[in-house]
């Protein structure tokens, strides 16, 4: 199992400005929910925001240290609208 403060610092390496809120979905520690919010996701499509967080967590995916993660991506803008505190 890996930790949530490892998680948060490889996204924030890729996208240093990044809020980076994760928990645990189940209770078990290998199902998590990683909401990202980014400048660096401006003008990306969905997909493109996932692809950004998801090579940041490489390695950690690949070998299994983190076995499932549902990712929600935003902007400011979008987290804003969401009546989430920028």
């Amino acid at each position: 199992m890996v930790s949530f403060t490892r998680i948060k610092e490889m996204i924030q390496v890729k996208l240093p400005d990044a809020e980076v809120f994760v928990k645990d979905l189940t209770g078990g520690g290998d199902h998590l929910e990683a909401v990202v919010v980014s400048t660096e996701f401006e003008g990306k499509t969905r997909v493109k925001q996932h692809q950004l967080v998801y090579a940041a967590l490489e390695e950690d995916l690949a070998s299994g240290a983190i076995h499932a993660l549902a990712l929600k991506t935003y902007t400011p803008q979008t987290w804003k609208a969401e009546g989430q505190p920028v």
